[in-house]
């Protein structure tokens, strides 16, 4: 069809370009001054100059509104649409967009599993959100080489808590083994911390990847044993999960390898009223979230985008802790390091300028690990005390 229709659309680029040689009266010659713009052929000359001027003026302000609008642009990846990360993604665009002509673009993602990958190799993405335990998971991957110097932190921001929600037939998380668990879709944090999990723990189970719609319909038509969500608390689409009481959050132990990785937490019927009952705590784990950000060299364009993102974040924090901003951000201590990660230089720049140094009190896996070896029995302990104990071991290292 295109070959066809081509004489056609020859013949009238042909005939256009033809048009003006054909010879017309000439006009009388009248003196420069008589052809002013108000005449009819001077007003249209005048359009012509300027209509052939416009292409120009506007290839220039379009290349410099092109070259403003990348400068001062910043991309993160961040989760899944209605998941903690994509909420905290948008919560750093409302907040921090307009400062210094700073512009925040929140990409939908996978999750913490994939956003490693994203921020290390993906063309255009400068920050995203993963967690303390990436940097293992990814020395694991051969195709990975020297991850530690290509990816480095801005903030440790706050944990991440395991959640598995199972009938109320299994009382105990140990009967899920040989089962079918589900783990979110392929490549997300879930899928990566929550099997590491359960890895830790001795627990294996035939995992499932699906979205956690899909998992929790599986999960009521008895086609799964169990959802598992490794997410900061409440996540939205299991608060907001009614299986009639036929479904709870299962506790977790605090106990074999993944004791040395994780941190103990819980979840309350505040934060789950449909599956945990009123009064009722639910033990658990949790990961640690970061703001991760590639390890561009200081005074590259790219560097600095992030150095002008970092500049804003910390200095608007304060902005984050008010409604109607998601509750983990109050969680967050701008100031504690992380073990095994590298600082982003900018960020570790801007915190040094600081006249009063902040408190780096925020608990990490590294504390946990060395609280452990000093403390922990070889059995399953009373996590109650246990955390209390790591508490008052924290405060007095502090000091």
């Amino acid at each position: 069809m295109i070959r066809r229709a081509a004489p056609a659309i020859w013949l009238a680029a042909l005939l256009s370009w033809a048009g003006p040689l054909r010879a017309e009266p000439a006009p009388p010659e009248r003196p420069p001054a008589a052809q002013d713009a108000d005449s009819p052929r001077g007003g249209a000359k005048a359009r012509q100059r300027a209509a052939r001027a416009e292409p120009a003026r506007d290839s220039h302000e379009d290349a410099a509104l092109s070259e403003r609008l990348n400068a001062n642009t910043v991309a993160v990846i961040s989760g899944t649409p209605g998941g903690t990360y994509f909420r905290l993604a948008s919560d750093l665009a409302f907040v921090l967009d307009g400062t210094n002509d700073l512009r925040v673009l929140p990409v939908m993602g996978k999750g913490a599993g994939q956003n490693a990958y994203d921020v290390r190799y993906l063309k255009g993405i400068d920050i995203g959100f993963v967690r303390t335990d990436t940097l293992d998971q990814l020395r694991k991957d051969k195709r990975v080489s020297n991850i530690g110097a290509h990816i480095s932190y801005i903030a440790r921001l706050f944990n991440d808590e395991l959640h598995v929600v199972a009938s109320r037939e299994i009382t105990d998380i140990r009967q899920l083994a040989g089962r079918k668990v589900t783990f979110d879709v392929s490549g997300s944090g879930t899928d990566a911390t929550g099997r590491a999990m359960f890895e830790g723990l001795g627990l294996q189970v035939e995992a499932v990847n699906v979205d956690q719609a899909t998992a929790l319909e599986k999960l009521t038509r008895g086609e799964v044993a169990a959802v598992v969500s490794v997410a900061a608390k409440p996540v939205a689409v299991l608060a907001a999960f009614d299986g009639q009481g036929r479904y709870h959050l299962l506790d977790v132990p605090f106990a074999g390898a993944a004791a040395d990785t994780y941190l103990p937490a819980e979840v309350t019927s505040a934060d789950y009223p449909k599956l945990a009952p009123e009064g009722r705590t639910v033990r658990t784990l949790a990961v640690g979230t970061i703001l991760a950000a590639y390890n561009w060299p200081k005074g590259s364009e790219r560097y600095n985008r992030i150095a002008r993102f970092v500049d804003a974040f910390f200095t608007k924090f304060d902005e984050f802790l008010k409604p109607p901003r998601h509750p983990k951000w109050r969680e967050v201590n701008l100031g504690a390091e992380v073990a095994g990660w590298n600082r982003f230089r900018a960020a570790r720049d801007w915190l040094e300028r600081r006249d009063e140094p902040i408190p780096r009190v925020a608990a990490t896996s590294g504390d946990i690990a060395q609280f452990l070896a000093q403390r922990r029995a070889p059995a399953e302990v009373d996590r109650d005390q246990l955390f209390q104990e790591f508490l008052r071991w924290r405060t007095g290292r502090a000091r």
